[in-house]
Order: C-alpha cells, then sequence, then structure tokens
C-alpha cells in the first residue's frame, strides 16, 4: 500500500481544542478515505478514523436514536439507558470506525504520513498568501472520465 496523496484541512486554532485537522488520504492513486482526524492527545499527536456514532432503534416505534439518547427523537417514549455496548475500560462505545488499517504496521505507516503532512501544511500556513487546501475538491485524472460516484 503507497499512500499516494494526503489533503489537510486545517482548523482555527484555539489553544483548548484537541481537533487540529481534517485530512483526506489517497492510496494507490485509485482509493480515497476522507474524515481522518489529527488530534492533540495527552500523548502527543494522533490520526483518529473516520467513524460514525452507533445507533439503534426505538422498540415502539422504530425510528433510529443514538445508543445514549434517553427518548426516541421520533415518539419520545423512554428508551432503556444502558443498550451501548462497553469498551474495554467499561465506557459507552458510541462510534464505530468506518475505515481502519488491520494490522500496527499499516496504522503506523498512515499515522506519519498523516502528521508529516499536517505540519508540512502548519508550516505552509504561516506563509503569506497561503490559500487552506479544500478537502472535496479532487479532479478526475485528466485523462479518465469522472465517475466518481460509479463502482
Amino acid at each position: 500500500m503507497d499512500i499516494t496523496e494526503v489533503k489537510v484541512k486545517l482548523m482555527p486554532r484555539h489553544q483548548t481544542d484537541k481537533l487540529k485537522a481534517f485530512c483526506s488520504i489517497t492510496i494507490d492513486n485509485e482509493f480515497v478515505v476522507r474524515d481522518l482526524k489529527v488530534i492533540e492527545g495527552s500523548k502527543g499527536m494522533f490520526v483518529a478514523m473516520p467513524s460514525r456514532k452507533i445507533t439503534d432503534h426505538c422498540l415502539r416505534c422504530g425510528c433510529k436514536n443514538d445508543v445514549i439518547a434517553k427518548f426516541c427523537c421520533e415518539c419520545g417514549a423512554k428508551l432503556n439507558a444502558n443498550r451501548a455496548e462497553k469498551d474495554e475500560k467499561g465506557r459507552a462505545k458510541i462510534h464505530t470506525d468506518i475505515a481502519h488499517p488491520i494490522n500496527g504496521q499499516c496504522r503506523e505507516k498512515i499515522r506519519e504520513k498523516v502528521i508529516r503532512s499536517f505540519r508540512d501544511e502548519v508550516d505552509r500556513s504561516k506563509q503569506p498568501g497561503y490559500t487552506p487546501k479544500e478537502l472535496d475538491d479532487v479532479p478526475p485524472p485528466s485523462n479518465q472520465p469522472d465517475n466518481r460516484n460509479q463502482i
């Protein structure tokens, strides 16, 4: 696997914010993963994989609700407070990864490339005339038609 491109969108600077940037990576010039996050943790910078909130359905009306919701957002029924799965530390698991590396070697490869690109983007942001990148501006290769939504 070769990470052929990393795009970094810096977040506005606030000293208390841990989220530093959103990123997208392109793998082998063929596959894009969006919404990776660069986060400043207690042990330094790390890369969080794209994730989504975990939901379940109301037993009364069938509407989807976050697993930590106390009441159904559709019918108002009271929901069981202990619906969320627990992690190894006993905390409610409320997010799940959409995409993630299978092993530590792959995770480290992604982390190194993303953090290096993040630091480069921070350095560029200090230059006069800096224009931030837009993560969704991904033009198709010039020799191929635009088939972004087709598989």
